[in-house]
């Protein structure tokens, strides 16, 4: 089975050409970091190449090195920003693999002893915490 062809009209690739509005955190040459409009726990974070790729199995390897080491700073940040216990880092590749939007992707979430990620229900946080939530990130990459 060949996966489907990158599709440029995919979220991601809207917010990178900014039709799409963001909370942007982190951007360089290679990566844009920005907030997870459904976060599954506060200071979820999603780490996004710039180079037109759908997941894992099709992604050029120095774009998904690039990916994982801001995935690393992105990992430090949010355990810094919210006094985190630990984190954990997330990517999905295909349906079947729980992908939903098909522009790769790594999500960074913050973590706290005994406290479970929210459900991925689909309902959007509200914009305020989310632009607070940025800001802490933002402050905690200095």
């Amino acid at each position: 089975m060949s996966a489907p062809a990158y599709d440029d009209q995919n979220v991601f690739a809207k917010i990178m050409r900014g039709e799409i509005p963001s909370h942007k955190i982190y951007e360089d040459d290679k990566t844009l970091v920005i907030m997870d409009i459904m976060p599954r726990g506060d200071g979820h974070v999603l780490v996004i190449p710039k180079a037109p790729s759908r997941n894992i199995l099709d992604i050029a390897t120095e774009d998904l090195n690039a990916v994982m080491a801001t995935a690393q700073k992105m990992a430090r940040a949010v355990i810094k920003a919210f006094d985190a216990d630990g984190t954990t880092v997330q990517q999905f590749s295909e349906p079947a693999g729980g992908q939903v939007v098909f522009h790769t992707h790594v999500h960074v979430i913050p973590r706290f002893e005994g406290v479970a990620l929210r459900p991925h229900t689909g309902e959007m946080a509200d914009d305020d915490v989310l632009a607070a939530n940025a800001e802490k990130i933002r402050s905690a990459l200095g």
